[in-house]
């Protein structure tokens, strides 16, 4: 079992991408112009975003932004800096001032969650990024498949350690749909008995426990350890500076996220490997145009997976891009969706 290759094209990737995505998405590229030429430019947005550090938040800013500019519209934006109690005060505020849709970026979605019903309860239609809010009817939210991110990255370090290893685990358990990349990575392994999970530790926002002080206790803990499976590239960069501190230069580390830091650290030859690179920029951008659908009184789909890229060194032979989750510049690339 230990050498048994799980099918490349299994049917929960097949269900989660959708062809509904994929449409979407060239929909969106296509009509860009026409919606541009049409745009809605009196319409008033906020977008309360959960962070705008780190890649992800600068990418997901600057998706709002941009789709906000070229399809029309004002937009307020408000960083809660995962901050869920100051998320959900400035949801209300945005809410105070009557906009026209709301745009969330949820770092604790189970928390925000009542602010957002409050806002659906006022008649402002919310449309979400990155993570799905449970228990609230958003309009259209539009992430990445991070079950099948968490897989993917589980299965890359089995087959680098040809079925057989010892892996520590760094989880984000935080947000609902974040863990799932945990669920992801412990159903991947199931296919391989031979690998064995010696250490594991959660990520908490509000704890004293920084993910390379959390990697340097696992390494100290553990001289035989092969990899460490990371949930998000944050954990994965720390995790590399720890590896080198302590001059474990064969071990093997992925992250999920994507973007400059991660990608320089994989070309730069270090102990991170891969990383899920994630859409996003397309992610905030479909948010602004199905709010500019809505308004219009045309359907908006429940739920996009936008795509993920499984980046690795010789993908970033030629440079680091930061572009590349603007729609059709992966592509632009020759990268191909992975998740």
């Amino acid at each position: 079992m230990t050498s048994q290759t799980p099918p490349a094209d299994g049917f929960s990737r097949r269900t989660l991408l959708g062809a509904g995505a994929a449409l979407a998405v060239a929909s969106f590229i296509d009509s860009r112009s026409a919606f541009a030429a049409a745009a809605g430019a009196d319409y008033k947005f906020a977008a309360a975003l959960g962070w705008t550090t780190y890649d992800s938040g600068r990418h997901l800013q600057d998706g709002f932004k941009a789709a906000v500019k070229e399809i029309g519209g004002q937009l307020t934006t408000t960083d809660a800096g995962f901050d869920a109690k100051k998320q959900s005060d400035q949801i209300d505020s945005l809410v105070a001032s009557k906009p026209d849709a709301l745009f969330v970026t949820p770092a604790d979605a189970v928390a925000i969650a009542p602010a957002v019903q409050r806002a659906i309860n006022a008649g402002i239609p919310v449309f979400a990024a990155d993570s799905m809010i449970p228990g609230v009817a958003v309009k259209t939210t539009a992430m990445s498949n991070n079950f099948g991110m968490g897989f993917h990255t589980a299965d890359f370090i089995a087959r680098k350690l040809n079925g057989k290893g010892r892996i520590a685990c760094v989880k984000l358990p935080q947000n609902e749909s974040w863990d799932q990349r945990t669920l992801g990575m412990e159903w991947a392994l199931k296919r391989y008995p031979d690998i064995k999970i010696v250490a594991d530790w959660a990520f908490a926002l509000a704890g004293n426990v920084t993910p390379r002080q959390a990697v340097d206790n696992i390494l100290t803990a553990n001289a035989d350890l092969d990899a460490v499976w990371c949930a998000w590239d944050g954990a994965a960069v720390e995790g590399t500076l720890a590896c080198r501190s302590a001059d474990r230069s064969n071990l093997i580390l992925t992250g999920i996220d994507g973007g400059s830091q991660a990608f320089n650290y994989i070309a730069s030859g270090t102990q991170l490997k891969l990383s899920m690179a994630q859409s996003f920029y397309e992610m905030a951008y479909l948010a602004v145009l199905y709010a500019h659908e809505h308004k219009a009184g045309r359907k908006t789909p429940r739920t996009i997976i936008t795509p993920t890229y499984a980046v690795t060194q010789p993908m970033l032979a030629k440079g680091i891009p930061d572009d590349y989750d603007v729609p059709g510049h992966a592509e632009k690339l020759g990268w191909v969706r992975a998740v």
